[in-house]
């Protein structure tokens, strides 16, 4: 009966993973890869995805560079200096920031970045919507990490005179690093493919878009999304081929999450 169960929640992933790959296969290649939609036309079968795997770099970095260290901040703030009101506060923001649906984040730099501050459509924007979206899943896994440390270390290293802060950056951070490592590559996994933030910030762009800061920038979700939305098979074909490209960054994130976890745990062995 267990087997049976594992096999029924493995099989649609496993379908969907085979049925893209199968699609996707056919038309990823170097040229590709290495090629942007710059002059392409409706019928042509030249185009590549170039230009949106470095817009999704470039986003992606903006959003970790930017809820990284605030996430990490707010963890410590919690687990090591929070009392009160003011630590059940920040905690309950944290719980509301985890359900807010991506679309809400996007919306929200639209409306403030976009066009309250008249900064238009950009790369950056996108990050900044990504930033939102993944700050309260470094929060929170670097809270859960911070909570593993022993006592016995803090209250060691308090017996040799050294103040809470240094504790923190010399005992309490280094001793969860593997962990908060592997917390923010799953965050970074987890943004990596979403659709609906880049539609109202980063708004699409057919070439390599040299600066993040100005301009429409392209992303791999929204080259898939433009790609499949057009009536002709050959855009279809470069939808599947975005749609495993996608696939196979945020498996090669996960994985490189997985062995950190596993070399920690080798290490407190």
């Amino acid at each position: 009966a267990m087997v049976v169960s594992v096999l029924a929640a493995l099989a649609p992933l496993v379908a969907v993973l085979a049925y893209t790959a199968s699609r996707g296969l056919r038309d990823i290649s170097f040229q590709f890869l290495t090629h942007s939609m710059r002059g392409v036309g409706p019928l042509d079968s030249n185009g590549g995805a170039y230009h949106a795997i470095i817009g999704t770099l470039e986003q992606v970095a903006i959003a970790s560079l930017l809820a990284v260290p605030l996430g990490l901040l707010v963890a410590v703030y919690v687990v090591e200096y929070g009392r009160g009101p003011l630590r059940t506060a920040v905690r309950f923001l944290v719980d509301v920031m985890t359900g807010i649906p991506s679309i809400v984040a996007g919306l929200f730099i639209f409306a403030f970045w976009v066009l309250g501050l008249h900064r238009g459509f950009s790369g950056l924007a996108a990050g900044l919507a990504l930033a939102v979206l993944m700050l309260p899943v470094v929060v929170r896994s670097s809270e859960e990490m911070l909570k593993l440390v022993p006592d016995s270390l803090r209250e060691a290293s308090y017996a040799l005179g050294v103040p809470r802060w240094r504790t923190v950056l010399s005992v309490v951070l280094p001793t969860a690093s593997a962990g908060i490592t592997t917390g923010v590559m799953l965050a970074v996994a987890r943004v990596t493919g979403e659709t609906a933030p880049l539609l109202l910030t980063a708004f699409g762009f057919d070439a390599i878009r040299t600066s993040p800061l100005h301009g429409p920038q392209s992303g791999l979700p929204l080259f898939v999304f433009s790609q499949a939305s057009s009536a002709f098979d050959v855009a279809v074909r470069r939808a599947w081929a975005g749609a495993l490209t996608l696939i196979v960054v945020v498996m090669l994130l996960t994985v490189a999450a997985r062995i950190v976890t596993g070399r920690s745990r080798l290490r407190v062995g």
